[in-house]
């Protein structure tokens, strides 16, 4: 078993009163505390220097979001486990937080019992989400994530530069394909997506999970 004084963490929110609550509850419970950011560029600074065996993140923080640092830190090849901490409930974020695979999904209103039961799955190799989610919120999460995985390379390629503002035409350009294959492209991702609305209805869902659709 792992000794709380083996545990280094790195603690990153845009609120100096949540961060040094939490600081400071976890050094109470005998948890090295080795870092603190209050941006996300910041927070991505220190996770890549100091290497810790955790790191705390809110998701809403400036110049990069927490999400942005979880992927980035990833593609750095960080061993590092992370743990977002937020108010936000939506399923939007449960699904990026599971396409990210994110060790840890907390509320800013769990107790600190709730932290440690999140901490020791996390050490553990689980995932934890907070009990405080509707255990639906997080199979419709899942569910999103499924019809993803229906989706071609080709179909794929295509979301992600739709994400990116890609006209059908400029599309059709950098993939070297007719525009009428876009388009049928296009309608694939609609069905198999079950996406509804007009002309813009793509576009909207794209912008609306681009976190999600750059993981893919």
């Amino acid at each position: 078993m792992i000794k709380k004084e083996d545990i280094s963490f790195i603690l990153a929110d845009d609120h100096p009163m949540l961060l040094k609550g939490l600081h400071d509850e976890l050094t109470l419970h005998n948890y090295a505390i080795i870092g603190q950011a209050t941006n996300g560029m910041q927070a991505l600074e220190l996770i890549l220097k100091l290497k810790p065996t955790i790191a705390f993140l809110d998701i809403d923080m400036p110049l990069l979001t927490g999400f942005e640092v979880v992927r980035m830190a990833k593609d750095k090849g960080t061993s590092t486990k992370f743990i977002i901490l937020s108010y936000h409930k939506e399923i939007d974020y449960i699904t990026k937080a599971k396409a990210l695979q994110l060790n840890g999904y907390l509320l800013k209103e769990d107790s600190f019992f709730e932290i440690e039961r999140c901490i020791d799955a996390v050490l553990n190799g689980e995932i934890y989400f907070s009990s405080s989610f509707d255990s639906f919120a997080i199979e419709n999460a899942s569910d999103e994530l499924k019809k993803l995985k229906l989706l071609t390379p080709s179909e794929i390629t295509i979301l992600k530069l739709i994400a990116q503002g890609n006209t059908n035409t400029e599309l059709s350009e950098t993939l070297g394909v007719s525009v009428r294959t876009v388009e049928k492209h296009r309608s694939n991702i609609v069905h198999k997506l079950e996406i509804e609305g007009g002309t813009n209805a793509v576009i909207n869902w794209t912008l609306k999970h681009k976190d999600v659709i750059v993981n893919l």
